[in-house]
């Protein structure tokens, strides 16, 4: 039997290949991993390297979707990590909202992206 290990885990179809910096209504706290920043300001910093999923459940990614599906699964990764707290949930999903509206998705769409992270 061949001794060589992998180790790799599936789920995600997107790599960042570039840091990404915005600045988000989620004020006073600071969290940080090795992809990941957010500062008390709410500037959130995504690091070259981070991986996610885009949409999940029943819908397809598209231009208009994949920053807000970004931003969204960051923060969500950060309360998953219990650096940033469940109150923030609601911003989060209304964040994805706005993005997605503000990258050229119907209002329609987005409403019912909204609807399904609730």
């Amino acid at each position: 039997m061949k001794g060589d290990h992998i180790y790799y885990q599936k789920g995600y179809k997107y790599q960042m290949t570039r840091c990404y910096g915005l600045k988000i209504p989620i004020t006073g706290f600071s969290a940080k991993t090795y992809y990941l920043e957010l500062t008390p300001e709410g500037v959130l910093t995504i690091n070259k390297g981070y991986a996610w999923n885009g949409a999940s459940g029943p819908t397809f990614d598209t231009k208009s979707s994949m920053r807000g599906s970004l931003v969204h699964d960051a923060l969500y990764q950060l309360m998953r990590l219990d650096l940033l707290p469940p109150s923030c949930r609601d911003e989060a999903d209304e964040l994805l909202h706005t993005i997605c509206v503000e990258d050229g998705m119907w209002h329609w769409r987005a409403e019912g992206w909204f609807q399904a992270v609730e």
